[in-house]
């Protein structure tokens, strides 16, 4: 046997030990994941949580996002066409995991702004002009309110409410809870309590799709 058939093999040996290690260290996170989200069902959604769709729907879709982020604005209209295309089976809450270096005054505002029943319409606001206030990932939370008119809010009372310590407590609980959940990133979603096994849309769409079966 020459020594290029033996160091073939041997590469080829090296890439299925690697390929099999990965495949074990995906599967033991993903089941701890699927671990801990069931350990801590009880804190998925608190009544604070703004939500979206029918309250008998049987597919619920819980996500963290932080409205500075980037890839939560890509998902957000993924996830309305998801509730669109199964009307009444499926609704949906958000908690707030402000990770990136201030947008927890963001996040104050769109809590302030559910008390004035506006919270869709805010986040959609700050969604669509999130390339101007948060671009790059670098949230500019001054800048917010030039985005916001139009929709009607009592600007004076939002930014009283938006000092109440209970908007602080709101944050402060939604954080906790995604310490709990092993949340590290945003949007995290959850599908009637199951965590997603990787990113991405085709897996969301995958995981509301089977919940979907089994409920309907």
């Amino acid at each position: 046997m020459n020594q290029k058939y033996i160091f073939g093999i041997a590469v080829a040996l090296m890439v299925g030990v690697f390929a099999t290690a990965t495949l074990v260290h995906d599967s033991d996170k993903g089941a701890r994941r699927d671990e801990v989200a069931e350990q801590n069902r009880s804190v998925l959604v608190r009544e604070h949580s703004p939500t979206l769709g029918e309250a008998e729907a049987r597919v619920h879709i819980v996500e963290f996002l932080d409205p500075a982020c980037e890839t939560c604005r890509d998902f957000y209209p993924y996830v309305k066409q998801l509730m669109a295309a199964s009307p009444g089976r499926i609704r949906v809450s958000v908690r707030y995991a402000p990770f990136h270096d201030g947008s927890e005054q963001v996040v104050k505002l769109l809590a302030a702004a559910k008390l004035q029943g506006k919270f869709w319409e805010t986040l959609e606001a700050l969604f669509a002009a999130q390339p101007n206030w948060a671009s790059h990932h670098n949230p500019q939370p001054d800048m917010v309110w030039n985005f916001i008119n139009g929709i009607g809010l009592d600007i004076a009372k939002l930014k009283a409410d938006m000092a109440n310590p209970a908007i602080d407590a709101i944050v402060r609980q939604d954080l906790a809870d995604a310490r709990a959940l092993n949340v590290t990133k945003t949007p995290e979603f959850f599908v009637n309590g199951r965590p997603m096994p990787s990113f991405g849309y085709e897996q969301l769409k995958q995981l509301v799709a089977e919940e979907l079966n089994s409920q309907y």
